[in-house]
């Protein structure tokens, strides 16, 4: 799962690159919006099948909660700073590359989750 995650989060990065380099097309745009349409929420899946399996069931109603909680935070942040960035810059390129960026760090951030249930790890330690 882990593996999955850093790859829909790079290939999340690739096309957001891709489109800000690429000339803006009727074309372009329908070709984005389809490729990012399949991968937005495809990590939703995954990373509550990822904390289940590390965490178990009890308390998965709270730690996904949280998983999502931060997912809030984070969206009003990186609109009110879009926003910002907006005021100060005249445009929003700004904002799509710190979104590279983010998408960049959030693929390298998943490589060393290892993916084995918590209980698992305190015996083996």
């Amino acid at each position: 799962k882990r593996l999955l995650l850093a790859g829909i989060y790079m290939a999340r990065t690739v096309l957001f690159s891709w489109f800000i380099l690429t000339p803006m097309t009727p074309v372009t745009v329908l070709i984005f919006s389809s490729l990012i349409g399949s991968l937005w929420l495809a990590t939703v899946p995954l990373t509550s099948g990822l904390v289940a399996y590390i965490y178990g069931l009890r308390y998965m109603g709270t730690l996904y909660g949280l998983v999502f909680l931060s997912h809030q935070i984070g969206s009003f942040v990186g609109v009110w700073l879009g926003g910002d960035f907006y005021d100060r810059f005249g445009s929003y390129d700004v904002v799509w590359w710190v979104g590279v960026g983010t998408g960049l760090l959030s693929a390298v951030v998943h490589l060393p989750v290892r993916e084995r249930p918590i209980q698992d790890r305190a015996v083996v330690a």
